[in-house]
């Protein structure tokens, strides 16, 4: 591998080249050769993003540890910048300090050069409401997977005593009389409804519960966040959330949860490659159903108190799977793991039930030469543990099929990095363009693939 690149671009960059849907780097791959070795998962995306928006709450410094270099979070940075919020790094490698001090009003024409293709803003507007008694929502992008509707966070923030506009520019929220607590219960247990209502609830005035809530490790992780913050949270385990507004909060200090999806996505490498990868910082507790289907798929895997050693316990075989809310099998998990089923021996179907559009990806697949078919209005089957959704598609994915080279553009994060692992799987050469997409949930891509073994080089 040659031309290795730096991988801490500034946040402009980042944030300009999704906004433009074109996130840079274009790599040749010569497949065929298993990754071994080691790599480090650091903190979850989906907490670290989220807990540094949870910073503006506070009336202190806040300090957020573990948190990846990748550009979900150089965007959130950037984000908490124009709105007043001093980011720095702090005093250990991955550490972030926070003061949200002098916190401001921004102009919604900085909010969206910022935010790009993040749907990370509208998380912003529960903590902005209560600080600022305004906030403002861009029109906001994220990976094309599908209808990521925010009616559940404006119906939330309804609840609230939010009121909203919409204008031409994106959607202006105020909140003349103060937000107070509400009965809230949705449609679906959506986490980011859920992170939504969360972050609005802690500071309105009185109780709020919440049901059907998503119960996802990250969300229980933000509440320990918010918890140490001085919230009154408790939980039950009927997907109720009780929150306790209180009238300040302070700052935190905490550790990020690991990010559960790089280390599935590591694991899946190893199954597809007939590899072997440790995954440091990786737990078993917060992984039991991906393990569970991991070793049904023919995969094998130690746990240690450092992390997870993945590898091939033999052939692989064909699983049923139904993607869905925690503690279920992730959506997240289900593109990576379908490259490693085109070498299972035998039929696979992976029902997804979250997104209706998350099978795009098998397209670039089949041009490798796997044998996928997509059933857009999913499957019926007498096994099926998961309520069928109208959205729903299904993946009957039969192997094994060699895969071959192929020119390929990457389409969204996940299924972006897919396709890596699928060129690395392959026979011949595969050119992936398009990979910069992809750090968006990987942090330092490039480096792990090295050190793993992978034979690439970066041609623009």
């Amino acid at each position: 591998m040659k031309s290795l690149p730096s991988e801490n671009r500034s946040a402009t960059k980042e944030s300009e080249g999704q906004a433009e849907g074109l996130t840079g780097d274009t790599i040749a791959i010569r497949g065929g050769r298993p990754l071994v070795g080691r790599v480090d998962v650091k903190g979850a995306k989906n907490l670290a993003t989220k807990a540094m928006v949870a910073a503006l709450l506070g009336e202190s410094v806040s300090v957020l540890r573990d948190v990846p270099n990748i550009s979900d979070v150089q965007v959130v940075r950037s984000l908490l910048e124009v709105h007043g919020v001093r980011v720095e790094d702090g005093d250990e490698p991955g550490s972030l300090v926070l003061d949200p001090s002098d916190a401001k009003s921004a102009h919604f024409e900085e909010i969206d050069a910022h935010a790009g293709s993040s749907r990370i803003p509208i998380l912003f507007c529960g903590p902005l409401l209560h600080l600022l008694g305004q906030a403002f929502i861009p029109d906001l992008g994220g990976c094309r997977i599908g209808d990521r509707p925010i009616n559940f966070h404006l119906d939330a923030l309804r609840r609230f005593g939010a009121v909203v506009e919409k204008q031409p520019s994106g959607i202006r929220l105020s909140a003349p009389d103060g937000l107070h607590g509400a009965n809230i219960e949705l449609p679906y247990p959506s986490v980011g409804a859920t992170e939504q209502v969360l972050l609005t609830a802690v500071r309105a005035k009185g109780t709020t519960e919440l049901r059907n809530a998503a119960i996802e490790p990250e969300i229980m992780d933000l509440i320990g966040v918010l918890q140490k913050m001085g919230a009154i949270i408790s939980y039950e385990p009927n997907r109720v959330i009780f929150i306790e507004g209180v009238d300040t909060l302070t700052g935190y200090d905490h550790r990020s949860i690991f990010d559960r999806n790089e280390a599935a996505s590591w694991a899946c490498a190893a199954l597809a490659t007939d590899g072997d990868i440790f995954v440091g910082g990786a737990r078993q507790q917060d992984m039991l159903t991906f393990l569970n289907v991991f070793r049904k798929a023919g995969g094998a895997f130690d746990i240690e108190e450092s992390g997870i050693r993945f590898y091939r316990g033999g052939p692989l075989k064909p699983v049923v799977v139904e993607t869905d809310v925690h503690p279920g099998f992730m959506t997240d998990w289900q593109q990576p793991l379908i490259v490693a089923l085109t070498q299972a021996h035998g039929t696979s179907v992976v029902h997804e039930t979250v997104y209706e559009n998350r099978f795009g990806f098998t397209d670039a697949l089949v041009k490798m030469g796997a044998d996928i078919v997509v059933h857009p209005d999913g499957l019926e089957g007498e096994y099926r543990r998961v309520p069928r959704r109208a959205l729903e598609q299904a993946a009957v994915i039969t192997g094994p099929t060699p895969l071959h080279g192929a020119d390929i553009v990457v389409p969204d994060l996940r299924g972006g990095y897919s396709h890596v692992i699928a060129a690395l799987a392959a026979d011949g050469e595969s050119v992936v363009r398009n990979v910069g997409i992809i750090r968006r949930g990987y942090e330092n891509l490039f480096d792990k693939l090295q050190a793993l073994g992978a034979d690439f080089d970066v041609i623009g």
